[in-house]
Parts: C-alpha cells; sequence; structure tokens
C-alpha cells in the first residue's frame, strides 16, 4: 500500500504538476469533544460551593444589618428617655401622688420668699408653688370650707427669738360677725437681762394643730404679731392647712 501511494504521487510530479497533498490513509481522527452531561457532572460540586459561600455572605450581610438596627433602636430608646430626663427636671418638681385626687378635702399651702401681708397680721401664702387645695378655697390669707364637717387644722411657723412672739390660727364665720374666734394660739415671749447670751441669733418654731366642726364658708387664717421675726429660708419652714377626717 505504501508503494502505490508513493507511486501515485511521484506520477502528479511527472506529469509537470506539483504535489499538493498526500493523503495519509493511516491518520488518526481528531478527539471528539466531551458530552453536555459530562460538563455538569463536572461542574456540579463547585457550583454548590459557590452557593454555599454566596448564600453564608448573604446570612452574614442580614445578621448584621439586624445587630445595627438594634443598636440604632437602643440608642433612639436612650435618647429619648434622656430628653425625657431633661424635660422633667426642667419643670416644677411636684409631690409624689400629687395627680392621684384625694377622697376627701385638704389643703396644704407654704410660704413664699416675699409674701404680702394682708392687714396688719395676716399671713399670705405662695400661690406660685403649685399649692394643694382640692374642695377647699384660697382667697386673701384665708382657707375657705367648702364642705362642712370635722378637720385637722395646723400650722408651723419659724421665728426669731430676739422679741416676743404670738402665732394665733383664727376662725371667720357667717354665724358670728365682727371679730375673728381664735381656735389656736401659742405665745413666746423670753426676758433679756444682761448675764443671758444675744438673742439675735436664738430661732425657734410654733406649731399648732387641733381638730374643729366646720361649716360651709368658713375662713381660717393665719395671724403673726411682729412680722420681722419670721425666718423664709424654705417655703417649708411656715405651713398652714387643714383636712376633713
Amino acid at each position: 500500500m505504501f508503494s502505490s501511494s508513493n507511486n501515485s504521487a511521484e506520477a502528479v510530479a511527472e506529469g509537470g504538476y506539483p504535489s499538493v497533498y498526500v493523503v495519509d490513509t493511516h491518520a488518526t481522527r481528531p478527539p471528539l469533544p466531551p458530552r453536555l452531561n459530562q460538563r455538569k457532572r463536572a461542574t456540579g460540586p463547585a457550583q454548590t460551593l459557590l452557593f454555599l459561600l454566596v448564600s453564608l455572605a448573604l446570612c452574614g450581610m442580614v445578621i448584621e444589618a439586624c445587630f445595627i438596627y438594634r443598636l440604632y433602636q437602643e440608642e433612639s430608646a436612650t435618647q429619648a428617655s434622656f430628653s425625657k430626663l431633661i424635660a422633667e427636671s426642667s419643670s416644677p418638681t411636684k409631690l409624689p401622688g400629687q395627680d392621684i385626687l384625694p377622697s376627701k378635702p385638704v389643703a396644704h399651702l407654704t410660704d413664699g420668699h416675699d409674701p404680702k401681708v394682708h392687714g396688719k397680721t395676716i399671713m399670705a401664702w405662695n400661690q406660685n408653688a403649685d399649692p394643694l387645695l382640692y374642695q377647699m378655697d384660697y382667697k386673701d390669707g384665708k382657707l375657705i370650707i367648702l364642705k362642712e364637717g370635722f378637720y385637722y387644722v395646723y400650722s408651723k411657723i419659724y421665728f426669731s427669738e430676739h422679741d416676743s412672739f404670738h402665732h394665733f390660727v383664727n376662725l371667720s364665720t357667717e354665724r358670728y360677725a365682727g371679730e375673728y374666734i381664735t381656735l389656736l394660739e401659742s405665745r413666746y415671749s423670753r426676758h433679756k437681762n444682761k448675764n443671758s447670751p444675744s438673742l439675735s441669733n436664738m430661732k425657734s418654731n410654733s406649731y399648732l394643730s387641733g381638730v374643729f366642726h366646720l361649716r360651709k364658708n368658713d375662713a381660717l387664717c393665719v395671724s403673726v404679731k411682729n412680722m420681722s421675726q419670721l425666718i423664709r429660708y424654705k417655703p417649708s419652714e411656715n405651713v398652714f392647712g387643714a383636712y376633713m377626717i
């Protein structure tokens, strides 16, 4: 077979035409490309691993977003609490339980730093410090009873001892015309002598209290003689009030 092929090639060359190609009958065929299912089988594990990695990355992003959102919520709540605390600290201070209405009439008044004096001896009480007044009225230094009943009445005065001092709780009622009726009274006097220490720095308290039957439109007031002896460092040092029992 090799001889025949060579002879034919030579014959062509002898005819005056150059040899263009030589056919090799024993040449092997080129390899066929792999089938599609084989490619899928080869790339299947790689795709699965890539899918797992992408899923893990997405899960990490979701978890991080949840942590950031929770941190933002906690920070917002903290700022809201801080703002509320600042607002409460800047607002007037209220007594505990002041938002709860009493079951019976009650009043509690405190002294101001520079209260006006109604008349010569009747003390005036501060109305700018959110006084406790329930089913009772206040006018010109007087507590006015709006409901008949038995009341516990009290008053405390802080004063200096350099001279005599008188403290009264008086009643004004429609049943008696003219003068006040004294319900409670406290008198203090101290004689000066040469051997006693100076009384200019001596201080004391006068406390009066009692239970009385009061009718509608009765008025209570606190009278003090010699107002210059009053000490007004704090509003709670001079008080006046009443409540039904």
